[in-house]
């Protein structure tokens, strides 16, 4: 790598005209008040485009520029560098070129850094430059938190004794000196919140602790060496969910409130008992999110415009159907949303309550104690509902009551654990409905997904593999060939996935009346025909990739997708 003075970089953005005489002279001025260089000055000015200085300011060093927000970091190399000479000397471990490690570093002329690098790694170093602003972003991400986990887990594990920590037997009261156990819980309920994770695993190995965090859909993994901690950790989430310490035998579910950075969330806690302990799984509600409305959830123009006048019938069922993590309650309670109005008396049946909506009466259900959604009903009934929320058709007593209430005056809505709307009327017979009643009180079917949005951020044209060929060929949609489609190649912004944020993918089948006929006769190869047929029927995989084919998700969500459909 060359040398270049001060001068030598002013020297060049003139020769090259990114600057002029007047604009240098007003930098060096400027620079006489502070401790920035002269390049940094010229950027904060707005004299020279950050990227375009940096890009020439490593060719002239002879060395690369790296964009780390669209550069792939391997996590593991990352940690190699400790977080003290990471941010002392604004680098960061890039990659492995043989037996030497690519270091990106903001200022690559420090030369006192590359001693330590070399001692720390005990390799060769090669640079590369990279943008200061990106790589403060990038450590706070990748540091920050795993730190304050792993060092919160070592102050706890260090207060154990070796006869606290049988996993198996024995219990241990938290009453006065759990202050390091609260500490580590706090900092992975931050952690969560930070990256809008929907669900907490703790789940003790044979060797390590395991902590998982569900971010749109997929789990992200953080080891934490010590184990020792586990019995530790997961006694205090039950004797904040009110559960059984010296219960560990069966299964329990609990809940819990916390408020974590402003957030009010409401925490639903499933303890399992594993082959290593006690796993526990923690789903976790914002109550102080704002509801979406029916036109925030992604719904296509069609589809919204129809189901919207369906909302507006005084009687009737509407089925949202999909599996677990669909995203069903979601359309839910956005519909609810539509359909709270002080003239209309709503009522839920929920397992559980996940947002409290004000002027909706919500019910729990409590199996445990007889509470039940068919128990429920018949009381609800009694109330003078004119709508109705069914959390789930969970039996056939429950299907009977639902669709009896659609028939006597009210609008019922609930889910069904079912792959798509076709499939939901099959269902629907299977469990003991009459194909009569169905097809009188039915007035459309939506199925769902939730699929990850590209990130926005580090966005670009994707080469499809050919695999990926080979299922879009399989769709035999010649459409979908000749696209450029988008991906993301991982950045700060995304924790380094390519996606951020999630997107419904809706399919409707509206109940019109040769469909109705069709359910009457209880014939399933002509309901299918003539469901097919339907102007505003598009099959799920075929709505996904309208979203690919527009660059708002990627093909290779779609094929995951289309596994569970």
């Amino acid at each position: 790598m060359r040398r270049i003075k001060k001068t030598q970089i002013a020297e060049m953005l003139l020769e090259h005209q990114l600057i002029t005489k007047e604009q240098l002279e007003t930098a060096i001025a400027q620079q006489k008040t502070s401790d920035k260089k002269i390049g940094q000055i010229l950027v904060d000015l707005g004299y020279v485009e950050e990227n375009k200085f940096l890009e020439l300011l490593a060719r002239q060093l002879e060395i690369p520029f790296v964009d780390l927000k669209s550069y792939t970091l391997q996590p593991d190399l990352v940690k190699l560098l400790p977080e003290f000479y990471a941010r002392h000397f604004r680098a960061i471990v890039l990659k492995r070129e043989g037996d030497a490690y690519l270091i990106g570093m903001a200022d690559p002329q420090n030369l006192l850094a590359y001693d330590e690098f070399e001692r720390i790694l005990k390799a060769k170093i090669n640079t590369a430059l990279i943008r200061e602003d990106d790589l403060l972003t990038i450590l706070d991400a990748m540091y920050r938190r795993s730190e304050e986990i792993s060092h919160f887990a070592e102050s706890l594990s260090a207060e154990l004794k070796p006869s606290d920590i049988d996993i198996f037997s024995g219990t241990q009261d938290f009453s006065s000196d759990d202050m390091p156990v609260v500490n580590l819980l706090r900092s992975i309920f931050e952690d969560a919140v930070q990256i809008n994770a929907s669900d907490i695993h703790i789940e003790p190995g044979e060797k390590v602790l395991r902590i998982r965090l569900r971010v749109d859909g997929v789990l992200q993994e953080q080891i934490v060496e010590e184990k020792a901690i586990t019995q530790a950790l997961v006694q205090r989430v039950k004797l904040m969910s009110g559960l059984n310490i010296a219960e560990k035998r069966l299964p329990q579910d609990g809940r819990f409130s916390i408020k974590v950075k402003d957030k009010f969330l409401d925490v639903r806690v499933s303890t399992m008992p594993i082959q290593y302990g006690e796993s526990v799984v923690m789903r976790l509600l914002d109550q102080s999110a704002d509801i979406l409305r029916l036109n925030q959830i992604g719904m296509p123009k069609e589809i919204f415009e129809y189901y919207s006048q369906l909302l507006t019938a005084s009687y009737g069922l509407l089925l949202i159907v999909g599996p677990t993590g669909s995203g069903k309650t979601t359309t839910l309670y956005a519909s609810l949303n539509e359909l709270n109005k002080a003239e209309d008396k709503i009522i839920t049946v929920e397992d559980p309550v996940e947002y409290r909506l004000p002027r909706i009466n919500q019910v729990q259900v409590h199996s445990q104690i007889g509470l039940t959604f068919a128990n429920v009903l018949r009381s609800v009934l009694r109330q003078d509902p004119d709508i109705i929320m069914i959390g789930e058709l969970r039996d056939q007593e429950t299907m009977e009551i639902a669709l009896r209430s659609a028939m006597t005056g009210h609008l019922v809505l609930a889910t069904l654990h079912t792959n798509d709307t076709i499939s939901s009327m099959t269902r629907l017979l299977d469990m003991g409905a009459e194909g009569y009643l169905v097809a009188s009180v039915l007035r459309a079917v939506i199925a769902q997904r939730l699929v990850r949005r590209i990130c926005m951020k580090c966005i670009t044209d994707a080469t499809l593999s050919p695999p990926e060929i080979t299922w879009l060929k399989s769709l035999k949609h010649n459409e979908y060939l000749n696209v450029n489609y988008k991906h993301g190649t991982g950045c700060t912004y995304c924790h380094r996935t390519g996606y951020l944020g999630r997107i419904g993918v809706y399919e409707l089948l509206p109940m019109v009346p040769e469909l109705a006929d069709a359910l009457r006769q209880q014939d399933s190869n002509k309901f299918q025909l003539l469901a097919e047929k339907q102007p505003l029927y598009r099959p799920l995989v075929l709505a996904g990739m309208d979203l690919a084919t527009r660059g708002i998700t990627t093909v290779q969500e779609i094929i995951r997708m289309s596994g569970e459909i």
